[in-house]
């Protein structure tokens, strides 16, 4: 790690941890070993250690205490593809200090925040060395890829053999501007559709003896694009509807196609469901005199935690260590708290700063790391103390 001439001789415990972190190349799904170095840290706090591999995905539950209320830490180790090395300020997975922050693939989203989570339960199990409930970790190597062997695996397991969770903090990377200022509290859901219609190809001199897909299938987008789906709640904006992809044509100038195909998303508030938005859409596609087929895909339901004692504890929590009292925001893309949210009545996320996440030269504010978690150490004093 390279380190400013002014940087402290040994680096705050979670900083430590991140950096070690860091230096795993997990690209989704390769965990690269984290697991094995925070079950090392957790074991050594008298932690049950679990392994669960699903396909080519490691999941790591780990959990202290046998008694309720059972308060869970869930993230993820795989980090996203790098994108080009050259432009790059410092090698991704060699990771740098520089003008105040941490740079590294992965930084923010979100091992600062794995760090955390362990450095946080060792804080306070040194002075709560009898909680009066558990602590679990739910960390897996799949969140950023296709989610199917990872979280939602783990979490199908733990509801077969009646493992309950009472509370999660997932930690994704949910400020905006400042550290601290917003906790997710939910997430939307996202249904998306493939919808091709299907015409008569022809040649384009001969309009008569075709019938051109793109002229029916462009008034029925239109259609759809100007529909208000709801009007949204006190916790989520309205449900937004967007064209990703169309296609159409052979490549010449003087064909008619035969098919025009367009890929669409739904980013949906509780105020519907993927079955009503499905109707929905069927229902206008029907009033227009065409042949479709449109096959479907949910990536998730909506969820929401809009009251409970996670949310007044870790709203005290943040309070206590940035000041200012943070807003509950349910805005962004999707995340694994989808999957945990069916299983544990209150689900909220919590990390650094997300401007960079995804980005080239990803980083976190190296005075933001350790406050993650005090944060953390202030909802297990809450919570499970």
């Amino acid at each position: 790690m390279a380190v400013e001439s002014n940087a402290p001789a040994q680096p705050d415990p979670t900083l430590a941890l991140t950096v070690q972190l860091l230096k795993q190349a997990s690209v989704t799904p390769d965990d690269a070993n984290c697991q094995q170095i925070m079950a090392r840290r957790l074991e050594a706090l008298g932690f049950k250690i679990e392994p669960m591999r699903f396909g080519d995905v490691d999941n790591l539950w780990a959990r202290l205490g046998d008694a309720g209320p059972v308060l869970m830490f869930a993230g993820h180790t795989d980090v996203v593809p790098t994108g080009p090395l050259d432009r790059w300020h410092s090698d991704p997975f060699s990771p740098d200090i520089r003008d105040g922050h941490l740079f590294g693939r992965g930084s923010a989203d979100m091992k600062a925040s794995l760090a955390a989570f362990v450095t946080a339960t060792e804080a306070f199990l040194a002075k709560n060395p009898k909680p009066k409930g558990s602590i679990a970790f739910l960390i897996t190597s799949d969140e950023e890829g296709p989610a199917h062997d990872g979280t939602v695996k783990v979490v199908e397991a733990l509801k077969a053999r009646g493992e309950a969770i009472d509370y999660c903090i997932v930690g994704e990377p949910t400020s905006a501007e400042v550290f601290g200022d917003t906790i997710k509290n939910g997430r939307r859901g996202s249904l998306s559709g493939h919808l091709t219609v299907h015409g008569v190809q022809g040649h384009i001199a001969y309009p008569h003896l075709a019938n051109n897909p793109i002229h029916l299938i462009a008034p029925a987008l239109a259609k759809l694009a100007e529909t208000e789906w709801d009007k949204g709640n006190a916790y989520f904006p309205p449900t937004t509807w967007q064209v990703s992809n169309l296609h159409s044509g052979t490549g010449a100038t003087n064909v008619i196609p035969g098919t025009a195909e367009a890929l669409f998303n739904f980013r949906f508030s509780t105020e519907n469901t993927a079955d009503s938005l499905k109707a929905k859409v069927h229902a206008i596609l029907d009033a227009f005199d065409f042949d479709y087929e449109l096959a479907w895909s949910l990536s998730g339901e909506p969820f929401l935690t809009d009251h409970g004692q996670l949310i007044h504890a870790i709203k005290g929590a943040v309070k206590d260590v940035v000041g200012f009292e943070p807003q509950l925001n349910t805005t962004g893309g999707t995340s694994d708290g989808r999957f945990i949210a069916k299983h544990c009545p209150e689900v909220v996320e919590f990390g650094p700063i997300n401007k960079t996440i995804h980005k080239l030269n990803e980083c976190v504010a190296v005075e933001d790391v350790p406050k993650l978690s005090q944060v953390y150490l202030g909802v297990l004093e809450r919570l499970i103390a």
